[in-house]
């Protein structure tokens, strides 16, 4: 190591003034390049990355907020709607209550039948599909209109409706009619 120095030093000694200047810059320059490369190139990174990181975090924390406030208007509809099921202690049997909203409706039911629906682990479903043949459209109407209003709480989960080819005024309704229990 100190023979390569002396080396160095004899060299150095060896050349001009000039020549030492230019040797001393180019020197200096490549020490704040590497100085540069080494150190402060990486510090940037580091602080482009840190704040991109800030940023992903930002824009994180903003979609779990959404989230926290869909979920609390879930929560509370959901606790509204198990509150609505709890409350109908007097509940009457569903074809029952289906053929009497038929009589009020002024609405002759063509067939109900019970049909299997799928059980959850915190709620029983019961679900009953309901045909009616040559039926007006204002009659429709106002049988799911008694359905959707009535005291207990009852969901109609699908609706067909078809045209009569004989009288082109009357349809061919099918419906299943819901209401659910909490297990």
């Amino acid at each position: 190591m100190n023979a390569l120095l002396q080396r160095l030093i004899d060299a150095w000694s060896g050349i001009s003034t000039r020549e030492q200047m230019l040797v001393g810059v180019a020197g200096g320059l490549t020490i704040l390049s590497l100085l540069f490369v080494g150190i402060v190139q990486p510090i940037i990174g580091l602080s482009t990355t840190v704040a991109s990181r800030v940023d992903a975090a930002e824009q994180e924390l903003l979609a779990m907020n959404r989230l926290r406030r869909q979920y609390d208007i879930v929560n509370t509809s959901l606790s509204k709607v198990e509150e609505r099921i709890r409350a109908n202690h007097e509940k009457r049997n569903l074809l029952t209550l289906l053929e009497s909203l038929a009589a009020a409706s002024s609405v002759q039911v063509n067939s109900m039948e019970e049909r299997k629906a799928q059980d959850d682990e915190k709620y029983k479903e019961t679900r009953v599909e309901v045909r009616l043949k040559s039926v007006s459209l204002k009659d429709t109407v106002s049988y799911l209109t008694a359905i959707e209003s009535s005291d207990q709480l009852l969901t109609v989960k699908s609706l067909r409706i078809k045209k009569r080819s004989d009288r082109s005024n009357l349809l061919d309704v099918t419906f299943n009619v819901s209401t659910f229990d909490i297990l």
